[in-house]
């Protein structure tokens, strides 16, 4: 708890089996007030894992619907156990976990409604070992999406995010996107509907065994991702889409 607010972090999980422990060790836990973890119907041991680690909340998906549909899952459940403010986080280990404090304090003083955790401002993203071609995939997006959205942000495309429930509230994520580019479509409705959001640089670690699509897939996500941009801008030259339809 923070500013007495409730914290929960949530973690949707795949494939987490060797990088949830470290992810979860690292996690600032007398800040804590609950942990959801969601699998997405994983290959491995992750639900074991979890569930040697003791935590609070773990929820299994019968088969697997998707990275978008893994993050309603743990919005849903963060809703039900009544958090104030919520941290989304890859239980992967490339975010570092021990900036959730300072990520919640921003929301629970009334700064900002959303708190992102950039790879890009501050030290090197490269230099902590992010691949080049997503690098400047990462940076050409961002170029373009803040043209077309009217923004400033450093990245759309972090893993660690953190919202003041009254945020998770306004938004229709259950229509959203059941794969990756749930996340971006999230940021655009939140631009939409005028919250404030703050960044704080967060250096990342991309070793084997952290989470990453494949090229193909890539290339689907950046056409996407332009896609709800472009809907963005036209929606505020009085175009009618249905991701911001009920904003």
């Amino acid at each position: 708890m923070i500013n007495g607010k409730r914290i929960a972090v949530i973690l949707p999980a795949y494939n987490a089996e060797k990088t949830l422990e470290k992810t979860y060790r690292d996690i600032p836990h007398d800040f804590i007030d609950e942990i959801i973890l969601t699998d997405d119907f994983s290959i491995d041991k992750t639900i074991r894992v979890a569930k040697n680690l003791g935590i609070g909340h773990i929820i299994a998906h019968n088969r697997n619907l998707g990275y978008g549909a893994n993050q309603k899952t743990c919005y849903a459940k963060a809703l039900e156990l009544k958090a104030d403010i919520v941290v989304m986080l890859h239980p992967d280990y490339q975010y570092n976990p021990k900036l959730i404090p300072a990520m919640s304090d921003l929301i629970s003083n009334g700064v900002y409604d959303v708190v992102l955790g950039s790879r890009i401002l501050g030290t090197s993203a490269i230099k902590e070992g992010m691949p080049h071609y997503k690098y400047y995939a990462n940076r050409v997006l961002t170029a373009v999406q803040n043209l077309l959205m009217g923004q400033k942000l450093s990245e759309y495309h972090t893993g660690y995010r953190s919202f003041g429930i009254h945020v998770l509230k306004a938004l229709p994520l259950s229509e959203n996107s059941d794969d990756f580019l749930f996340d971006n479509q999230m940021l655009a409705q939140i631009c939409y509907k005028g919250f404030n959001i703050g960044e704080i640089s967060c250096p990342a670690k991309y070793e084997q065994d952290s989470s990453s699509i494949n090229f193909r897939r890539s290339i689907a996500y950046g056409l996407g991702v332009l896609w709800v941009s472009l809907q963005y801008f036209l929606q505020k030259l009085g175009f009618k889409f249905k991701l911001f339809k009920d904003l």
